[in-house]
């Protein structure tokens, strides 16, 4: 072999570098299943309200079984996530720890958005066959996917809905207590529009979305509280422009659901349609640029795209749609917008969440863009 075919020095470091990173990988993605269990299992929350305690009183307070409550407790002591003391053979979460990772936590539980490798990698051998044969997974192959969007939102949406979201509107606040009809756009299992049937009693508030079971969800939450102010609908929006009642709704929202929808622009022009001439759209999506470039900072840019890849852009792709995907970015859906008949466009964003932006867009009067 020639001198010159033979690895640098530099050469030979940068690929023990990216061993590394790849080994990084394989730990920290196995964690964050692990994390996931946690959470489903109650075990973070249970650690938190201990002393420091064997893993039969982990186990015990938990109601779970001990031999897998040890060996769980071995990749998160390797992990960095609890404190082992091999001298009495008992654990602890910190409580620096607990505050990022339990039910009492929220907004700020991170173990919420962990149950997402699980999910995700439910429909792998799925996915892979679109690789290969193109089409998409539908909706009925992730069975819990309503479940953890709907704490998904409880973080992002519902913990900030009232002091940060609804003040991004000037007034929207008043005229929900004077009484108003609002349309929620792919609702979801509708924890946004309970609570704001729960708050706004003179208003009267709808929500639409494909999924049966989630509306069930919804609908049963409604009855449990009494509330008579909210209903919920199951609807394609494939042809939402078309079937849209004309200048119905003060209000539209769509959270996190925009670039899901097998026919985006159609959804957008229905929108517009449903709206009274002084409606206003509110719509939260993923902060992002439509260019991957932009993008390569981004502080959750490997989860995102792997979660578009995984459940937002296959599932549009199934009803034969535009598989816009998640990061979908802010100057496509600026240009989808305006195509739908919104031609002014406030783009806002809140300090304490990375993760999305709020457009806010009036009917009847252009208004100046802010950032």
């Amino acid at each position: 072999m020639c001198n010159a075919c033979l690895p640098t020095p530099a050469d030979i470091d940068a690929t023990n570098a990216f061993a590394d990173q790849l080994l990084g990988m394989l730990n920290q993605g196995s964690l964050a299943l692990m994390v996931s269990i946690g959470h489903r299992t109650g075990l973070f929350d249970a650690l938190s309200e201990l002393p420091p305690s064997d893993s039969t009183g982990i186990a015990a307070q938990s109601g779970l079984d001990e031999r897998y409550v040890r060996e769980w407790l071995g990749a998160m002591v390797t992990g960095g996530v609890v404190d082992y003391d091999p001298a009495t053979g008992r654990y602890r979460l910190p409580e620096y720890r607990s505050a990022l990772l339990t039910r009492a936590a929220t907004p700020d539980n991170m173990a919420v958005f962990a149950q997402y490798i699980g999910l995700l990698g439910q429909v792998e051998d799925r996915v892979v066959g679109c690789f290969r044969d193109g089409g998409g997974v539908p909706y009925e192959h992730y069975p819990r996917f309503h479940e953890i969007m709907a704490e998904d939102s409880g973080q992002t949406v519902l913990g900030a809905l009232d002091k940060h979201i609804l003040p991004l509107v000037p007034g929207l606040t008043d005229r929900l207590e004077r009484g108003i009809r609002v349309l929620d756009v792919g609702c979801g299992s509708g924890r946004a529009l309970l609570h704001l049937a729960a708050r706004f009693p003179r208003s009267q508030f709808t929500g639409y979305d494909l999924s049966e079971s989630a509306l069930q969800r919804a609908r049963e939450q409604a009855a449990a509280r009494a509330l008579t102010n909210v209903a919920f609908e199951c609807h394609d929006l494939t042809g939402f422009d078309d079937a849209a009642e004309t200048a119905a709704f003060d209000l539209v929202t769509a959270f996190d659901a925009i670039h899901d929808q097998a026919a985006p622009q159609r959804v957008l022009e229905g929108i517009q349609r449903c709206l009274k001439p002084s409606g206003t759209f509110l719509m939260q999506d993923i902060r992002a640029s439509s260019q991957l470039e932009n993008n390569l900072d981004h502080p959750l840019g490997p989860l995102l795209y792997t979660i578009s890849t995984m459940h937002c852009m296959t599932v549009s792709l199934a009803q034969g749609g535009a598989g816009l995907g998640t990061m979908w970015g802010e100057e496509l859906a600026r240009q989808m917008l305006h195509e739908a008949g919104f031609t002014c466009v406030e783009v806002h964003q809140l300090a304490h969440d990375v993760q999305n932006n709020f457009y806010v867009m009036h009917k009847a009067q252009d208004r100046p863009q802010t950032h």
